[in-house]
């Protein structure tokens, strides 16, 4: 007997599982329906389907794409129509239940198009929401998730409550988590409503902010206390949360931006220990390293047409695509030091070696160079900034407890970590760097020892210019490139060095996260500090306004805690002791 009731429940198991209706039956079936009621009830069977292929199917109904074919005596066939038209304007007809094409060629002037409405492309909306919840794409899961959400729409809450109790990704499970609560939050009965709250309570949801102040709202006007005191924690924690995300948002960006100052004063320290020149000209290496990425992604691409002084030039594209395509950074990493390099060995042979131990005609002289380089740069690739695209593998982003953190800049962070390590193996494991901290300490001792003392400076000078390049081609990943880029940072850069002491590493990278990370977390909390200013005698209204402007306020701040500092310390964090510079 049991052996009876097995097999019978087999055979009832693949006759179902055989002529199940398939999603595209279903649409079909909807499209030849006689009315609109009965077309809505037929599409209602797909609330919920996984099936991706219901997506393109839908979007060509509600775009008049999909078509009935009625055959004489024959039901009428719901088909597409694909490919190139003949002289007759027939294109080929596809089954959408089969997937294969008719015998007859179709002209879409000879057929009717499957009708819909508002109401039924609403419907239409609905399925595909419900499908995009059962995505094998995360993004667009997740996107569905929020959006029904977001929208409160309460008549998707079964559906939601279904997929939550089969979901596996921890990620889409929160979304859920939020999205039901949040729809949860239109429910008539106060006993959900409190459970909710409850909810985006412990899961400190940001999301929820204005939903739930729109809560406090109406129990306050309701006079609910038990709803006004379960939305007023509730909001209390989110924002608790809120000052967490925004505090560990300001450290990551401290961080690469302390990184990008590091390795562009890392050079200045090198160059201005040994030489004692103020190269003015330094943020110019930065943008000649942004422009050649952005040079190499376009050879990696279809090419590049340059107009330099009025001459038309034009370099060839690879027309490289999927990965070789997205590898260009890799390539654009040592060609932007190497051209960099050879810009500071042009600029330290043609203008520097002359002014040795004149530091105001250096300054003068490098300025000078400054403004013509970025004029060079204008005329070569225009005065509009250009975009460099980032590979797939910087263009992605982590989050870590709301905290956003942008691959490009974990890159910039672990690669500067790199080169501070490459830089002090360069100058303590080589000769090389015997020779470089040789001529710092003192330059006439060491020519006396027989050091070429300007072979020296040229190579110094190659390798801070080389670095400047690196950290061009890191900004290129975070922003636009224009012949002004380096200016934003060159004025920091020099900050750098004087308050980590010249020609020190260790000082330099820990000035260089110190002023980045001071920067940040001014610009974030500017506005507190302006609120804190306003009841400041006399000068507390022109106080508040400045601080409004969070970039300009925050690099003011860090100008005047500089200047405090090198009062107490005029030689920096770690000053450098040798008779030639006492």
């Amino acid at each position: 007997m049991r052996k009876t009731f097995i097999i019978i429940a087999a055979f009832i198991a693949g006759f179902v599982a055989v002529y199940a209706e398939s999603p595209q039956a279903i649409i079909a079936r909807a499209a030849v329906a006689k009315s609109e009621k009965a077309q809505g009830e037929i599409l209602t069977e797909l609330m919920g389907n996984a099936d991706e292929s219901i997506l393109p199917l839908l979007d060509a109904w509600r775009k008049d794409r999909l078509f009935l074919f009625e055959a004489s005596s024959k039901p009428p066939v719901v088909v597409l129509l694909q490919g190139a038209k003949d002289a007759q304007g027939a294109q080929e007809a596809v089954d959408i239940i089969t997937g294969k094409p008719i015998a007859n060629r179709l002209a879409a002037d000879d057929l009717n198009a499957a009708s819909h409405s508002a109401n039924l492309r609403r419907i239409m909306k609905a399925v595909l929401d419900l499908t995009d919840l059962s995505s094998a794409n995360p993004a667009k899961k997740l996107g569905a998730i929020a959006a029904i959400g977001q929208g409160q729409q309460i008549e998707k809450l079964p559906a939601l409550e279904k997929r939550l109790a089969i979901e596996t990704d921890p990620q889409a499970i929160k979304a859920l988590r939020e999205a039901l609560a949040l729809v949860r939050l239109k429910s008539p009965d106060p006993a959900v409503k409190l459970a909710a709250l409850k909810e985006l309570e412990s899961l400190q949801s940001l999301a929820s902010t204005d939903f739930v102040k729109a809560i406090i709202k109406d129990a306050t006007a309701a006079k609910d206390e038990a709803l006004l005191a379960a939305a007023r924690s509730a909001l209390q924690a989110v924002e608790r949360h809120r000052t967490v995300v925004d505090f560990g948002g300001t450290l990551f960006r401290s961080l690469s931006l302390g990184s990008i100052l590091i390795i562009v004063a890392l050079g200045l320290a090198i160059t201005f220990g040994l030489m004692g020149v103020i190269n003015m000209a330094h943020g110019e290496m930065i943008a000649i390293g942004a422009y050649t990425t952005y040079v190499v992604q376009n050879i990696f691409a279809n090419g590049l047409a340059l107009s330099p002084f009025g001459f038309s030039v034009s370099l060839p594209g690879l027309h490289t695509t999927g990965w070789w395509r997205e590898s260009y950074f890799l390539f654009a990493l040592p060609l932007s030091f190497l051209v960099a390099a050879v810009a500071g060995i042009l600029l330290e042979r043609g203008v520097i070696r002359f002014l040795y131990r004149r530091p105001l005609e250096s300054l003068l002289a490098t300025w000078g160079v400054s403004l013509l380089l970025q004029q060079l740069l204008r005329l070569t690739f225009g005065a509009n900034n250009v975009q460099v695209g980032s590979p797939a593998y910087l263009s992605g982003n982590w989050v870590v407890g709301d905290i956003l953190l942008g691959w490009n800049r974990v890159f910039v962070i672990g690669f500067a970590t790199l080169i501070v390590i490459g830089v002090w193996l360069v100058l303590t494991r080589t000769s090389v760097g015997l020779l470089i901290r040789s001529v710092t300490q003192n330059r006439q001792m060491a020519a006396c020892m027989g050091v070429r003392t300007e072979r020296v400076n040229m190579l110094t000078f190659a390798l801070g210019s080389g670095l400047a390049g690196l950290a061009g081609a890191f900004l290129s990943q975070i922003g636009n490139v224009g012949p002004s880029l380096g200016q934003s940072y060159v004025v920091d850069s020099f900050m750098v060095v004087v308050v980590g002491g010249v020609g020190d590493l260790v000082g330099t990278v820990i000035s260089g996260l110190g002023i980045g990370s001071f920067d940040q977390f001014t610009q974030q909390y500017s506005p507190t500090v302006a609120g804190a200013l306003a009841n400041v005698p006399f000068v507390g209204g022109a106080l508040q306004n400045l601080a409004q402007d969070s970039a300009v306020f925050g690099k003011i701040l860090v100008l005047c805690v500089i200047i405090l500092f090198l009062q107490w310390r005029p030689s920096g964090l770690f000053a450098a002791r040798s008779r030639s510079l006492d």
